[in-house]
């Protein structure tokens, strides 16, 4: 059974008043999008010899090298625009 919101009873919980340790997108996670990719043998024994996790290191290194590139069209998109 689902509550309604107005059901739920939260009198029980403090109010938070100091917000200044709060991080920003914790518990964001992106959704995954299953791909075939063709790597490097030499590439992917690399990535494999650091251990288990080698696909989530594969998306920290593309992820690295895209935000910096992301926020540039971000910012010259932006200046359009002005």
């Amino acid at each position: 059974m689902r509550l309604r919101e107005e059901d739920i009873d939260t009198s029980d919980i403090p109010e938070v008043t100091d917000w200044s340790k709060a991080v920003v997108g914790k518990f964001y996670r992106p959704r995954k999008e299953p791909i075939t990719i063709r790597l490097d043998a030499d590439v992917v024994a690399w990535l494999k010899a650091e251990g288990p996790g080698y696909q989530t290191r594969i998306n920290t290194l593309l992820r690295n090298a895209m935000e910096p590139a992301a926020a540039r069209s971000r910012r010259k998109i932006a200046s359009h625009h002005r």
